[in-house]
């Protein structure tokens, strides 16, 4: 039997000292020390921070603490609740073809050198490192996925030991055996049997391409099924076809192979971070672009009435089902480019339409009066045997297909999380640390004279010994 591939990968030991410094020395609290000989017991000044902002990790923005009103019934008339977000980095846009298609050709070439090529020259040489274990990892600058996949390879010695098992060929094509390319994904399960164990799951990672002629019985969808996913005219359409575990199976390798390059990231290299899907109360408050719910301006969400077209109606700057049968006053009949129309104050591209979106949480009608007003999210592992209600995954933004009621930044909605369609795609997240505002910044006490002499707590007319003035 082959075994799944997973991701292998070691994490430097920093110790104490150097935590230290390279706190001392991280970009939010800037100048926390004026001397290299500062005495360890002095705490020193804080000061808010100046800088451009935090450098995210490419293709994701970063978004400030704030509040949302988390709302939890699907009716309008459901209750809310004032929620609070510590801050964290977001994909600007939903997770691409292209995106997708990298991890895919990874596992599966993963697959193929680890268990059918088991060629060393594929491996990275691994220095002596003291008798301390380091796991083999494979050498990608070898492989170029930029022009082709091992997988795809046209060399005999290759193409003899993988064809008819991993690699089948359909209609004169090379595909991939969905049975056999599956990511080896690791987490700690939530709820139900073997609750707050870890666990491997052997996740296919195929999407399915049938979900265009699935979604649509009686339609014309061939063409869309046969090219969305591996024509290269699509690779920055958003990925659908994808089910929730796939969503975070993707995720979690993205964190994992990222790991190298936010490692080369001055303010994020001392930190241990992860991807994830977006929890539920994440997607609404990036979605909404601002920090308070309190400033919220009611605009029209869909059209814009500055931007007119030749017969005077407004330009539609969101990708959605514009009524019964009409689909294409946006600009396209199905998907659009993840990079269309324009972004949100946070940065964030097609948060309504486009497609809908994964989220980490588990649906239920009334999440919001049991979960924590800071950082909520309701989280359940559903086993293959559990009922369909415990399988419902949170779904937000509505989609190409959608009517506009579906398009508000509170409306929610799930899907089982077994199953893909063709209007569902996701995004990811990863937790960041928080930018020290002026708000917080030290600051010096001024004495104010007293003019009847020197006041005590004793007295209710006590007048204040000192004030807080800011330093100007």
């Amino acid at each position: 039997m082959k075994s799944i591939y997973s991701f292998t990968h070691s994490w430097k030991k920093i110790s104490l000292r150097k935590s230290l410094a390279a706190g001392a020395s991280f970009a939010l609290v800037a100048a926390l020390s004026s001397c290299a000989s500062q005495n360890i017991n002095e705490a020193p000044t804080v000061y808010g921070f100046k800088g451009r902002g935090i450098i995210p990790p490419p293709g994701m923005v970063y978004v400030p603490s704030g509040t949302i009103m988390y709302k939890s019934s699907t009716e309008d008339d459901g209750l809310t609740r004032r929620v609070s977000l510590s801050p964290f980095f977001v994909d600007a846009t939903e997770v691409t073809n292209r995106q997708y298609r990298e991890f895919v050709n990874w596992v599966a070439d993963s697959i193929i050198i680890t268990d059918y090529l088991k060629d060393e020259s594929y491996f990275k040489k691994n220095e002596k490192n003291k008798g301390e274990y380091v796991a083999r990892q494979i050498d990608w600058s070898k492989i170029d996925h930029d022009k082709y996949a091992l997988w795809q390879s046209a060399d005999q010695n290759i193409s003899s030991k993988i064809l008819g098992t991993i690699v089948l060929e359909e209609n004169g094509r090379r595909v991939l055996n969905k049975e056999l390319v599956k990511y080896a994904f690791t987490y700690q399960k939530s709820g139900g049997a073997n609750a707050n164990e870890f666990i491997t799951e052997n996740v296919p990672v195929i999407p399915n391409k049938s979900v265009w002629s699935a979604d649509f019985p009686n339609s014309q969808m061939g063409f869309m099924s046969a090219n969305y996913y591996d024509h290269k005219s699509y690779d920055n359409y958003p990925v659908v076809g994808v089910t929730w575990k796939q969503a975070r199976s993707f995720a979690d390798w993205r964190g994992k192979s990222a790991a190298n390059s936010l490692h080369k990231n001055a303010y994020l290299k001392a930190y241990q971070l992860t991807f994830n899907l977006p929890t539920e109360a994440q997607w609404q408050y990036a979605s909404s672009g601002m920090r308070n719910p309190d400033e919220a301006v009611v605009t029209n969400a869909v059209a814009s009435s500055s931007k007119k077209g030749k017969d005077g109606k407004e330009k539609l700057f969101v990708n959605f089902k514009q009524g019964e049968g009409n689909y294409t006053m946006d600009g396209s009949t199905f998907t659009l480019p993840v990079k269309s129309y324009s972004p949100n104050a946070f940065g964030l591209f097609n948060t309504s339409g486009n497609v809908a979106e994964w989220t980490l949480d588990a649906f239920s009608p009334s999440a919001v009066e049991f979960v924590h007003d800071l950082n909520p999210v309701l989280l359940y592992d559903a086993s293959e045997n559990d009922a369909d209600v415990m399988k419902r995954k949170v779904v937000r933004g509505g989609s190409w297909k959608d009517n506009g009621e579906l398009l508000n930044k509170d409306t929610r909605s799930y899907e089982m999380q077994d199953v893909a369609h063709s209007y569902i795609g996701f995004r990811c997240v990863m937790p960041a640390p928080e930018l020290l505002s002026d708000q917080v910044r030290t600051r010096k006490a001024s004495l104010v004279k007293q003019s009847e002499g020197r006041a005590t707590r004793n007295t209710r007319s006590e007048t204040p010994v000192s004030t807080q003035k800011a330093e100007k």
